[in-house]
């Protein structure tokens, strides 16, 4: 990867952000999500809708998950944050943008963003350019993991109090990492203090996805391939809910497309739903 291309947002995070941004434009309403910030930040070019992987029919499914996912996320991270919590951890944190849209419940956490150090500084910059600045409350944290750098180490020096709870999310990474790195992952966060909650999303194997998402999936996992990020970890539901019991978490569950369609989709009548079987979420405490 060449010096230019590690200083902008990777392509699968750009395309979330758009995704996400997409769902307000052509999506009747009530959203699942609210969320253009990533569109600012990117800024496309004009016309950007009409791009391959922005096809309104194609990408339905994959648009509904992803919003799907960061809503749950969300209501998650408030829900904890009124019960007193005050730090929440986001593990290759992209073009998220929960501190820019939930400003009030935000400024109440100590936020700690972890991603590469060059997609980290091109947001921290434009962020300032659009205004929305850098608060203290929120804590950049970047980690090169190519030279090793471990992300619990460098989460410590900006400021995280390991003795306190914490809520822990990672969405859309684990099918980047080994599974011996997912169970690495999965141990540093059930070590967090009592009270801590983690939840990641995970790939399931494409032979159980729905047969109308799964041309879709195929090419994303050829196209991750083309790119030098391949899809390296797929878990089916008990699987990964083994994962997390040997790791050390005190319980686990597993949040279905199902139950997220239930939640947030109900009553549409345009099939805007999450597809089943695809990529679904974990949600493990201390």
């Amino acid at each position: 990867m060449s010096d230019e291309q590690d200083a902008i947002p990777d392509s699968t995070a750009a395309r979330v952000a758009l995704w996400r941004a997409l769902h307000v434009e052509i999506d009747p309403p009530p959203h699942v999500l609210e969320d253009k910030v990533g569109l600012q930040l990117l800024a496309p070019e004009q016309g950007w809708q009409r791009r391959g992987d922005m096809d309104q029919e194609f990408t339905r499914p994959f648009r509904a998950s992803i919003v799907a996912r960061a809503r749950f996320i969300e209501d998650l991270v408030v829900e904890q944050a009124g019960r007193g919590l005050g730090q929440y951890v986001i593990l290759g944190a992209g073009l998220d943008s929960f501190a820019q849209r939930k400003p009030e419940v935000a400024s109440r956490l100590k936020i700690f963003e972890i991603d590469r150090p060059g997609p980290q500084a091109w947001k921290r910059q434009r962020l300032t350019e659009l205004g929305f600045g850098v608060p203290e409350w929120l804590r950049f944290v970047p980690v090169d993991f190519e030279a090793g750098q471990s992300w619990l180490d460098q989460l410590l020096a900006a400021g995280f109090d390991a003795g306190k709870p914490a809520v822990v999310v990672s969405t859309g990474v684990s099918m980047y990492l080994t599974k011996d790195a997912n169970r690495a992952t999965l141990r540093q966060v059930a070590a967090l203090a009592p009270g801590s909650t983690f939840a990641m999303t995970f790939l399931l194997p494409l032979e159980l996805s729905d047969p109308d998402v799964r041309p879709g999936l195929e090419m994303a996992v050829k196209g991750a391939q083309a790119s030098g990020t391949p899809f390296l970890s797929f878990f089916s539901p008990p699987e990964i809910l083994a994962l997390a019991r040997e790791a050390g978490f005190g319980e686990s569950r597993h949040v279905s497309a199902a139950e997220l369609t239930q939640r947030y989709f109900a009553g549409r009548t345009d099939g805007l739903r999450p597809p089943a079987n695809a990529e679904e979420l974990l949600v493990a405490r201390t």
